[in-house]
């Protein structure tokens, strides 16, 4: 078993974390390096305010699963690991991690580290938490992020051995993940942690009241030193409307997740600064696989010939990303000759085949959420599709039962979406595109042995390299099958007060104020 070297640092992150933060088999990974601002003086912002559309579920990493909740729990809580902006995987409560072999896992911890109600972080804390979300009693929405893990074993207070059923490669991944952060088994046991959370981060909890805000304060003893921000509200603010009007006359300081028709809107603001970064969230259309009449060849051809996506990107203004890839270009795994490697618009192939096949002959039903783009994505497509002959009808539900119908396969076409929050290819297609998961999250319903294999193997390996040759294989066998169709891959954004800076925006549409200071 080699030894972490400090000295070795930059050389081994360079080596080591440069595709997606994986340690190949046998060698050691790198030690991380503090990403906050230090411990200098800042001057304090009394309050500061974040517009939520939606209430949280719950204040528990184990115990929730939705963007709303994981936004006050990422400032509370803490994971062992995290993808930074460039997303790259770099250790945060871990110190550093070696894989003396392809299944086991040999974890570091930062020592000195307390949780807020004044209990150790340690490594029974990590091993708590990992065997509760992996329990299935606990009934934890992602535990799956824990099923390839074996056992998990403290070696000494500081560090953890966790040894998977088979070799993992996306486990940094998987360990980065929000919903593995590390709870406080204290906490835990004496209370409950959806309405009291209890972490390591650098915001502590004040207060919950359902449906209006959640209230943080800065962690004084957080150990990269206290954020400027000494109370952080998440207000909800249900009508982006309004939260923009809230935003212009400074009643709150920060929102995301802007939709394009309210973008100019947003831009124009005086008082306010918008950010757009390319990001992992996708959009895509698809056949249900389980119908023969729509998994048919010719009919996927016919489907995806006439989809003009330049179109469809053109209407988002600045807020989609065209690339025929199903592995997107922020996530690992993917290679820039995916980004034209679709079946391109071509309306006269689309038209021939329509006509030669009698496609026209039946109406389609395109079932489609009544949120976001998914109502502008649903009119273009069905005008284009009309356009080559085909009968479209839309339909639309509210989100809730979208999903359930979705799910359970009553649809003749769909548009579905991905957030890849770990950033990671097979962390995509094994729960969108697997066999394994037709009927909970694989709602296209496709059952395809030759592709359930590629991305196994991609799963199966700790070699980062392999990995990206199996997680091609799989992107390019789908692009050839158009088992879906891009419709673009998304843009985070965000729009911050001018009187601030210092917010952190990734990718994944994540973001992190502990940093963010008064200019």
């Amino acid at each position: 078993m080699k030894k972490n070297l400090l000295l070795l640092f930059t050389i081994i992150t360079a080596l080591l974390l440069a595709a997606c933060g994986g340690g190949s088999a046998s060698k050691s990974s790198n030690e991380g390096t503090d990403t906050n601002k230090g411990k200098e003086k800042k001057e304090a912002i009394e309050s500061f305010t974040y517009a939520s559309l939606t209430d949280a579920v719950g204040l528990s990493p184990i115990m929730t699963n939705d963007s709303a909740s994981s936004n006050v729990t990422e400032h509370v809580y803490e994971t062992l690991f995290k993808r930074n902006a460039d997303s790259k995987i770099e250790p945060l409560l871990a110190e550093s991690y070696e894989n003396p072999d392809e299944n086991t896992w040999v974890i570091k911890l930062k020592k000195g580290i307390k949780f807020h109600d004044g209990t150790d972080f340690n490594a029974e804390a990590v091993k708590y938490t990992f065997d509760k979300l992996r329990d299935p009693a606990t009934a934890a929405p992602r535990a799956s992020l824990m099923a390839p893990v074996d056992t998990i074993n403290v070696v000494d207070e500081n560090t953890v051995e966790i040894k998977t059923k088979y070799p993992y490669g996306p486990f940094l991944a998987a360990l980065s993940h929000s919903n593995a952060a590390i709870v406080s088994p204290t906490a835990d046991k004496k209370q409950d942690l959806m309405k009291e959370p209890v972490g390591t981060g650098p915001f502590k909890f004040v207060s919950w009241t359902p449906g209006d805000q959640v209230v943080l304060e800065s962690n004084p003893d957080y150990r990269d030193g206290a954020p400027a921000i000494k109370k952080l509200v998440f207000k909800v603010v249900p009508e982006v409307s309004t939260a923009i009007s809230m935003l212009q006359a400074g009643e709150v300081q920060f929102i995301d997740s802007i939709q394009a028709e309210q973008l100019s809107r947003v831009e124009a603001l005086k008082n306010v600064g918008v950010e757009k970064i390319q990001g992992t969230p996708q959009y895509f259309l698809t056949v249900n696989h389980s119908k023969p009449e729509f998994a048919n060849p010719e009919f996927k051809k016919a489907l995806a010939s006439a989809i003009n996506r330049d179109a469809i990107v053109k209407k988002l203004n600045g807020l989609g990303v065209r690339s025929d890839s199903v592995i997107g270009p922020k996530v690992f795994g993917h290679k820039d000759s995916a980004d034209k490697g679709g079946t391109s618009y071509n309306l006269e192939k689309a038209k021939e085949l329509v006509k030669k096949n009698g496609y026209g002959d039946k109406t389609i039903k395109l079932l489609a959420a009544n949120r976001g783009t998914y109502p502008l994505m649903a009119e273009l497509v069905q005008a284009q599709l009309t356009e080559a002959g085909f009968k479209v009808e839309i339909e639309s539900m509210e989100w809730a039962a979208f999903l359930d119908t979705a799910r359970a396969g009553k649809f003749d076409l769909t548009f579905l979406s991905w957030s890849n929050v770990t950033g990671d290819g097979s962390e995509l297609l094994y729960p969108n595109f697997h066999s394994a998961n037709v009927g909970s999250s694989n709602m296209t319903q496709l059952k395809d042995p030759e592709l359930d294999k590629l991305i196994e193997q991609s799963r199966t390996t700790t070699d980062q390299k392999v990995r990206e040759d199996y997680l091609n294989q799989a992107n390019e066998l789908m692009l050839k099958n158009d088992s879906v169709v891009i419709m673009y891959h998304g843009v985070v954004t965000a729009a911050l007060n001018n009187e601030f800076t210092g917010l952190e925006l990734y990718p994944t549409g994540k973001w992190d104020l502990s940093g963010v200071t008064r200019k």
